[in-house]
């Protein structure tokens, strides 16, 4: 029985990184032998076992063959005869399939790598140097969802280039309709994992380069070509302002919901009539309704698609709102459900900042839209509305005329309020 560390925790000590997840894999042993040795068996697809001590991943050294359309029709066979070139050689890219042996450091069967003494037979280490995203063989080919591994790993490591006949493969795969058979929740959880890297731009990029965005995200891909309003430096179209606000967001910390919202708060210009072009009047609602289509299309989960809603109809109102009265302000907030769910408000002028600052010679400008807006929404929210109520009642109020009289007193404070 020998052991390896693989994968990205190996990729990632090469790179001087922080290691999160060590995966082990484990060539010439049964499952009999790693039971016998108090490793848990877990799963069912996969020969996969938790240390009893680390509860680090051991899995048995394994082959793969691709028996049906998508990422679920595979046959494994792991045995002991199953080498780790053999293994390594089903991984993803040549960077991810570099292996360090490892070396027992306590009595209890707690494991180190060596990583000086690296096994590399598909030349991973010489593309970390060369910074190159590369497949390992044609096995790739048998798995679509490594277009999206490919592509989120392009966001996280910005400064690698993809090889150009990795780039055909894909190509080839998408035009082959083999990305058609992507299941929603494999799609949604890469394209979740690549908002979240370095540079999310890049995903997108990698995407549209080898026609898989166009497959998956439609509505995106027809952002491409679409002029901007002449004031938003018309000579960048609406596609790579997009790519500006992904990487703003990322810039800010944006968590998952502000960054999806980013994504799709702009769907609409991709289908603003040639009449009314560059002004894309109407883009909001028009956003509003294929957001919804791709939230049911991906199963979106409700965070991410109520906060990229609210963005999709009110970002333009809430760029505006330096110009709004109070009233205005107050009829905003109630529309963005602010009073019931401030933090989610929060998240949503932040969604708005990217988008007014993902722009050409606006990356560093202020948003004081933000601040105003949460500014109002803390003097509104100083309204003591349980006491109005009363209040209103007592005068013979009852109905909508308590929310008047409610809405009456938070313009007020929002007027005293603001400066």
């Amino acid at each position: 029985m020998k052991i390896y560390m693989v994968g990205g925790a190996v990729r990632d000590a090469l790179l001087g990184l922080p290691v999160q997840d060590r995966d082990w894999v484990v060539v010439g042993a049964t499952l009999d032998a790693m039971t016998a040795q108090g490793f848990v068996p877990v799963g069912k697809d996969f020969p996969v076992f938790l240390h009893p001590e680390t509860h680090e991943e051991y899995a048995l050294a394994r082959t793969e063959r691709n028996t049906a359309p998508g990422y679920r029709g595979f046959e494994v066979h792991a045995a002991p005869d199953v080498t780790l070139e053999q293994d390594l050689a089903r991984r993803d890219l040549t960077i991810n399939s570099i292996a360090a042996p490892a070396r027992s450091v306590s009595a209890n069967g707690i494991f180190e790598p060596d990583l000086e003494a690296l096994i590399d037979p598909y030349g991973g280490q010489r593309d970390l140097q060369a910074k190159v995203l590369r497949h390992v063989t044609d096995a790739f080919r048998e798995d679509p969802v490594r277009i999206l591994r490919l592509a989120r790993f392009a966001a996280r490591f910005a400064d690698f280039s993809v090889a150009p006949e990795t780039m055909a493969m894909m190509h080839e795969m998408v035009a082959n309709g083999e990305a058609d058979a992507l299941v929603p929740e494999r799609v949604w959880q890469e394209l979740a994992r690549g908002l979240m890297e370095k540079q999310p731009s890049r995903m997108l990029e990698v995407l549209r380069d080898c026609g898989a965005l166009q497959k998956l995200l439609p509505e995106v891909d027809r952002l491409w070509g679409v002029p901007q309003r002449a004031e938003y430096h018309p000579e960048i179209d609406t596609g790579i302002h997009l790519l500006m606000v992904l990487d703003m967001a990322a810039q800010l910390g944006a968590p998952l919901p502000v960054r999806f919202a980013c994504l799709c708060h702009d769907l609409g210009k991709g289908t603003t009539p040639a009449d009314i072009l560059p002004r894309h009047i109407g883009h909001e609602e028009r956003s509003a309704r294929l957001l919804k289509d791709v939230c049911q299309r991906l199963r979106v989960p409700v965070d991410c698609r109520e906060i990229a809603d609210v963005v999709a109809r009110e970002h333009g109102n809430i760029h505006r709102s330096n110009d709004f009265s109070p009233a205005a302000v107050v009829r905003l907030l109630e529309r963005c459900d602010a009073f019931r769910k401030p933090q989610r408000f929060a998240d949503i002028l932040l969604a708005c900042e990217c988008d007014a600052r993902g722009r050409l010679g606006l990356q560093e400008s202020r948003y004081p839209q933000r601040a105003r807006l949460l500014q109002a929404l803390a003097a509104a929210q100083g309204v003591a509305t349980d006491e109005l109520a009363a209040e209103a009642i007592a005068a013979g109020r009852s109905g909508a005329a308590i929310g008047e009289w409610i809405q009456r007193a938070r313009v007020a404070a929002v007027d005293s309020g603001l400066v």
